[in-house]
């Protein structure tokens, strides 16, 4: 059969949009909370957290908006750092994004849809335990999780009509349900004893350390140890916000991308983070931060120590009663289900860009007759199955925060960069606030980064290891590409 010429401009800005926010929106904003009020304390710090992260989002897409009106093509940031750089950093990029970033989300969020799905069907649960393998058990949540990979998978290898379809119908349904649990959580379940209690504490900021699910110790914060424990909660914010980026990976399908990729960006991202912040306020007069793990019931509990970390639950208990947990899972097993579908179907594209380069296995660099990579999405699934059957994708995230962070750094250092570089390339959207704002977002992320690199040793060598292994990977593609067939 013929070979489809190329990929097919048929995603519109709204199609992009919803890339965009179904990205961003799965389970973290219903779960981070809770550590980030164990690591902060303190009900103003918590908002602060998440303000912070939304104005550092929001930043990023303002400044990635230049390169992509610049480079509308697949692939996204790995083409962004081969064209500031080299195609060492770019592939250090795609390679870290396919060993962890895209396919340990990926895993991570259909586990995620697994694990609620538990709540509603048992046999589902993460402790039924189906065989052992070498010591590995395998539970019948594993497997949904992988059949949740595959079913997208194979929904997306039919084309992008079937891909975007998909993402708008779940994108629009989990943005309506999140908007309407914060709308209930500020009319029914405001509660005078919690706001009183967080009114009291507001600034009293203190770090809760864990030991088996008790309280180790609580250290009170004062001077810099208030933004070292900032930075170290943004860990779960900056996760939960994550993804924004992944419509610039389809950037060759979008309908007059110069102009609808900046802007779906902008505009998407802009929704999010305002929902994100609106929810987190809705936590904060509906529940006290500071509780305690042993208490009885949601109150005493508070956001700190919610049932499973599951604040958004607790919340909706306080507004729907007993029905909450289910209401819940369903509201998240279709928020991770949406999101999963946008990781996906946008993580194909890097390993294809890679592939055009003589990057990856060749076979990823080609479309098949429904002009989508189909390899490169088997690849992918194949991959982040593995990593749901070995449950190290929580780990590997972790580890690889710090990376991610770095190469937000270079990527947003790229615009001074190639403004310098390439000063005659087309740009029919210029970086907003440039150069004070990218400026901004390169010192923050560092800053950020560095304060990773103090506090979370244990996460940030790792995390640099996986990437720094990319290397002789590279220098062996590329001789292996040398050599004559």
């Amino acid at each position: 059969m013929k070979e489809p010429a190329g990929f097919k401009r048929e995603m519109s800005l709204f199609d992009a949009m919803m890339i965009v926010m179904g990205a961003m929106i799965g389970s973290g904003i219903f779960i981070v909370s809770a550590d980030i009020a164990r690591t902060v304390g303190s009900p103003g710090l918590l908002l602060i957290v998440w303000l912070v992260t939304g104005i550092v989002t929001v930043i990023g897409a303002l400044s990635y908006g230049e390169l992509a009106g610049m480079m509308p093509h697949a692939g996204g940031l790995y083409v962004y750092l081969r064209e500031a750089y080299n195609p060492l950093i770019g592939f250090l990029y795609g390679w870290t994004t396919f060993l962890v970033i895209q396919t340990g989300t990926i895993a991570a969020i259909c586990v995620a849809f697994a694990k609620f799905t538990g709540l509603l069907i048992p046999w589902f649960s993460e402790k039924h335990v189906l065989l052992t393998v070498l010591g590995l058990k395998i539970t019948a949540a594993q497997l949904l999780a992988i059949a949740c990979i595959i079913v997208l998978t194979a929904l997306n290898m039919r084309g992008l009509r079937t891909g975007k379809m998909i993402q708008g119908v779940f994108t629009v349904t989990k943005t309506v349900a999140l908007a309407g649990l914060i709308l209930l959580g500020f009319i029914v379940g405001a509660n005078a004893g919690a706001i009183k209690a967080n009114l009291a504490n507001f600034w009293k900021a203190s770090w809760t350390h864990m030991a088996d699910g008790r309280i180790a110790s609580v250290e009170p914060l004062s001077g810099l140890m208030i933004l070292a424990a900032i930075g170290a909660a943004m860990v779960g914010s900056l996760f939960a916000s994550d993804s924004w980026y992944q419509v610039t990976y389809i950037a060759g399908e979008v309908k007059n991308p110069r102009r609808n990729i900046p802007l779906s960006l902008i505009l998407g991202v802009g929704i999010v983070i305002f929902l994100y912040f609106l929810a987190n306020l809705a936590y904060v007069v509906t529940l006290p931060v500071q509780g305690v793990p042993e208490a009885a019931d949601v109150i005493g509990r508070g956001i700190q120590f919610a049932q499973f970390d599951r604040v958004g639950t607790a919340a909706a208990e306080m507004i729907f009663g007993a029905p909450a947990a289910i209401i819940m899972a369903v509201m998240i097993m279709i928020s991770t289900f949406g999101c999963s579908n946008g990781q996906i179907l946008a993580g194909a594209r890097v390993y294809y860009a890679m592939a055009q380069d003589g990057l990856f296995f060749k076979a990823t660099g080609k479309l098949n007759r429904r002009s989508v990579p189909g390899t490169a999405l088997v690849v992918q699934a194949v991959w982040a199955s593995l990593l749901c059957l070995s449950g190290t994708y929580s780990d590997l995230l972790d580890y690889v925060i710090f990376a991610v962070l770095i190469f937000f750094v270079l990527i947003v250092s790229g615009i001074f960069i190639l403004r310098k570089k390439r000063p005659d390339w087309e740009r029919p959207y210029k970086a907003w606030g440039y150069p004070v704002l990218p400026a901004l977002y390169i010192l923050v992320a560092a800053a950020i980064a560095v304060d990773l690199l103090i506090v979370k040793t244990k996460y940030t060598f790792p995390g640099l290891l996986i990437v720094l292994v990319g290397i002789p990977v590279y220098f062996v593609r590329k001789a292996l590409a040398k050599r004559p067939a």
